[in-house]
């Protein structure tokens, strides 16, 4: 892409937001840079002295664009092999250290508004995350004021009973991070068990490309069994797991000579992992290649 006018240009000035738009409405690193692509192209062939308010406009452009695309995505996804995971991106401190803000970015929200409808996902993530007000959202979604109240209310009642409640502590969350990454090291069965929740779910995202399992895995014996036996793959050789920021929580990282692999995230519950998911598809890896200044 090139850029025009970089000390000026709105869209270079906006461009972390319209990403974080792009990426929440969608799930996926991949999509969310062909949407900008396609806002900055509009953008570029727009008179931008008749646009009073760029920044609403840049992000109107950007829902839509993402609206048009997350519809023809579902039906991707329905054929999809196995479980369908976001994919997952490399995030700064500076979003862990903002509760809020690293909640509406984790693998567990973006899981949870896959079960929107793209409208109720586009109208949640600008009433809810960017604090646009109904009337700004009718707007840009040319729908009545009132049908936007309606959705959102849906939507937000729908995400609340649906998102999964989990602990906050880092402290505990590092100490479980590094007792994982030991446990799966060490080919530790009952270390790894005892990490586990008892009703612990395992979700594998391996889009039919490399090994995963074609359904959830439940229970501690289950899960840890099937890690184990992952990792113990001669194609598993020479792994190295870390500790990461992904999605604006500590994470593992798997890496084969220096190259992210696999993105380990889970939610911490009790002090013990309930819900662990693996994105270890290769075609949903670039966000771990990114630097960690594509969300804000």
């Amino acid at each position: 892409m090139v850029d025009p006018m970089p000390d000026q240009d709105p869209f270079l000035e906006h461009r972390r937001l319209l990403f974080s738009t792009a990426y929440r409405m969608l799930g996926t690193v991949t999509d969310a840079e062909d949407i900008l692509q396609d806002a900055w192209l509009k953008w570029n062939d727009t008179d931008h002295a008749a646009v009073q308010h760029p920044k609403a406009y840049l992000v109107r452009a950007v829902t839509n664009l993402s609206l048009n695309r997350l519809t023809s995505a579902r039906v991707t996804r329905e054929a999809y092999v196995g479980p369908w995971l976001p994919e997952p991106v490399l995030t700064s401190p500076d979003i862990a250290e903002d509760a809020a803000l690293a909640d509406t970015v984790s693998t567990a929200m973006l899981v949870v508004l896959e079960t929107l409808t793209p409208v109720e996902r586009a109208v949640f993530l600008l009433r809810e995350v960017f604090g646009y007000t109904h009337a700004e959202i009718a707007e840009a979604l040319d729908k009545t004021e009132a049908s936007v109240r309606q959705i959102a209310h849906r939507a937000k009642n729908h995400v609340q009973s649906r998102r999964p409640r989990f602990d906050t502590d880092k402290a505990a969350r590092a100490h479980i991070t590094e007792q994982f990454m030991a446990a799966c090291s060490g080919g530790d069965l009952n270390a790894l068990m005892d990490l586990l929740a008892p009703d612990v779910t395992c979700w594998s995202d391996g889009g039919g490309v490399v090994t995963a399992a074609r359904r959830p895995l439940h229970g501690p014996d289950h899960v840890a069994r099937w890690i184990l036996g992952v990792l113990a793959k001669p194609s598993s050789a020479g792994i190295e797991l870390s500790t990461a920021e992904i999605n604006g929580e500590l994470g593992t990282l798997a890496s084969f000579g220096g190259n992210p692999g696999a993105a380990f995230t889970f939610d911490l519950v009790g002090g013990r992992i309930q819900n662990l998911r693996f994105q270890v598809n290769p075609g949903k890896l670039a966000g771990l290649y990114r630097g960690t200044d594509l969300l804000g």
